[in-house]
C-alpha cells in the first residue's frame, strides 16, 4: 500500500455504488483521496452511479418504451455517474484540491457499438496526463464510453471495474485500488463460514477461477483485462476508516503458496444440470446437442459424457438455473427427435463447489481429500470438473453450506499460515 508511505505513485481508485450512495459518503471518499493527495500522489477517481440510480433510469425508461432502444437506453442511464463525476468533483475543491470531471466521452474512452455491453477498444489518456502533471485529481465517469460514431455506449454489468483497470492500464498506474463492500477476498463467503480469512495476496488465476465460480468481490471482465495488461489490483473497504492493506491481486506467487495450497472454496447456487439420455454413440453428437443451446445464447458449464455402451451414452452438461426452462424445451423439441435420444432429464436444484489454489500444480491428493471430506458428510458428486488450479463438484443444493464449512474445514483455511 501506498498510504502513509515515502513512495510517490500513480494510484487508480474506484468507488462503486455504494461508496458514492449519499452526499455524505461522497464527502467521505473525497476525504480519503486527500489523504493520498497529501502524501504527494496523483489519483484518478473512477465512479459508479449513486446506488440504486441505474435500477431507477432503466425502471424509467421501460415505462416509456417497455424494451427499451439499446441506443437511447446507454443515453439514458450514462447520465447516472455524470452526477456522481460533478458531486465529487465539488466535494474534492471543497477539500481544497484541484479536480476536474471527465465523462467516457470527454475522457475518449472508445468502445465497439454493442450498446448495453460494449467493449473497451481504445483510451486517450494525453488529457488526463496533464491534468495530473497540473496537480489536479482527475475523476472519470465507469461504465461508460463512446463508439466511433460518437454513440454513447454503456460497459454491462462490472463497467465501472473494467473502466477502472483500462484507464490504470493506459496510465500505466502503479496500482489499481478497488473500493467496495468488503475489505478484501475471502477464502470463501464469511456469511457462511464465519471463520472465512481475508487473503493477503492472490493470484489473478485465482482470482479469475473465484470471480467465475460465482465470487462477488469483481466482475471477471474486469480480472481478465487487470491480468491481460498486468495491472496490480487491490481489493479495500471503502466504509472504513483504516482500510488497511486489503487483498493484492498480483503475478508474483510468494513463497508461501508452497504451502497454500488452496486458496479459497468457491460456490454457486444458480446451477441446473441436464442430462440426454441414449444417446447414439458417434462423432459430432456432442455438437448436435449443444449446438441449439449455444444458439439459444444459453451458456453451457460443466460437461460429462459417458462412457458408451451398446451403441448409446448418457450426455450431462450444466446451465445457468434462469435458463434451464429454456434449455429443457429446445432439448426435448428440438434435440431428442432429431438425434433419436431416449428421454431429456433435468434438475435445477444443484449447486456447485470449487476448490481453488494454485499450490495444486505441485501437490498431488488434493482431489482424494475433497472427495472423502463430501463422502464422510453423505454427499453424493453428481458431476466432477477439474483444471490445472481448481476441483469443481455439482451437488444437491440442500447439501451446499455444509460441503462449504467442512470444506474449508479440512483445508485448513482457517488458520492464519495456510
Amino acid at each position: 500500500m501506498f498510504e502513509d508511505t515515502q513512495i510517490v505513485a500513480l494510484i487508480v481508485q474506484k468507488y462503486g455504488g455504494t461508496s458514492v450512495g449519499t452526499p455524505e459518503r461522497i464527502k467521505h471518499v473525497a476525504q480519503r483521496v486527500a489523504k493520498f493527495k497529501a502524501q504527494g500522489h496523483q489519483v484518478v477517481v473512477v465512479v459508479s452511479a449513486m446506488s440504486g440510480e441505474t435500477n431507477r433510469l432503466i425502471a424509467l425508461a421501460k415505462e416509456i418504451q417497455p424494451n427499451p432502444d439499446p441506443r437511447e437506453l446507454d443515453v439514458v442511464i450514462s447520465t447516472g455517474e455524470q452526477v456522481t463525476i460533478g458531486l465529487l468533483s465539488m466535494a474534492l475543491k471543497q477539500e481544497g484540491l484541484q479536480a476536474r470531471s471527465y465523462t467516457g466521452a470527454q475522457a475518449q474512452i472508445v468502445t465497439d457499438s454493442a450498446f448495453n455491453k460494449a467493449r473497451i477498444v481504445s483510451i486517450d489518456e494525453e488529457n488526463i496526463r496533464t491534468d495530473l502533471e497540473n496537480d489536479k485529481v482527475v475523476v472519470l465517469a465507469g461504465f461508460q464510453g463512446v463508439d466511433e460514431k460518437g454513440n454513447l455506449t454503456t460497459l454491462g454489468r462490472g463497467g465501472s471495474d473494467t473502466t477502472g483497470v483500462a484507464i490504470a492500464a493506459a496510465l500505466r498506474a502503479d496500482e489499481c485500488q478497488i473500493y467496495t463492500d468488503v475489505d478484501g477476498v475471502y477464502t470463501t463467503d464469511p456469511r457462511m463460514v464465519p471463520e472465512a480469512r481475508r487473503l493477503k495476496s492472490i493470484t489473478f488465476e485465482e482470482m479469475l477461477e473465484m470471480a467465475s465460480l460465482g465470487s462477488k468481490v469483481l466482475q471477471i471482465r474486469s480480472v481478465e483485462f487487470a491480468g491481460k495488461y498486468k495491472v496490480r489490483l487491490r481489493v479495500l473497504s471503502s466504509f472504513l476508516d483504516d482500510p488497511g492493506e486489503g487483498t493484492l491481486i498480483t503475478f508474483e506467487e510468494d513463497n508461501k503458496m508452497e504451502q497454500a495450497i488452496i486458496s479459497g472454496i468457491a460456490f454457486n447456487r444458480d446451477e441446473a444440470k441436464i442430462t440426454v439420455r441414449g444417446v447414439p454413440d458417434k462423432p459430432g453428437i456432442a455438437y448436435q446437442i449443444l449446438g441449439p443451446v449455444s444458439d439459444a445464447n444459453i451458456d453451457v458449464d460443466m460437461i460429462i459424457q459417458n462412457v458408451g455402451v451398446d451403441g448409446s451414452t448418457d450426455f450431462s452438461f450444466t446451465v445457468h438455473r434462469n435458463e434451464f426452462t429454456k434449455a429443457m424445451e429446445i432439448l426435448k423439441n428440438q434435440v431428442q427427435p432429431h438425434i433419436g435420444a431416449r428421454e431429456v432429464i433435468g434438475d435445477d436444484k444443484t449447486a456447485k463447489v470449487s476448490v481453488v489454489g494454485v499450490g495444486m500444480r505441485s501437490h498431488v491428493g488434493i482431489a482424494s481429500k475433497m472427495f472423502r471430506t463430501l463422502a464422510e458428510e453423505g454427499i453424493n458428486l453428481q458431476m466432477i470438473s477439474t483444471s490445472e488450479i481448481k476441483i469443481s463438484v455439482v451437488i444437491d443444493e440442500k447439501y451446499l453450506e455444509l460441503a462449504v464449512r467442512v470444506l474449508h474445514k479440512a483445508f485448513g483455511l482457517e488458520q492464519e499460515d495456510a
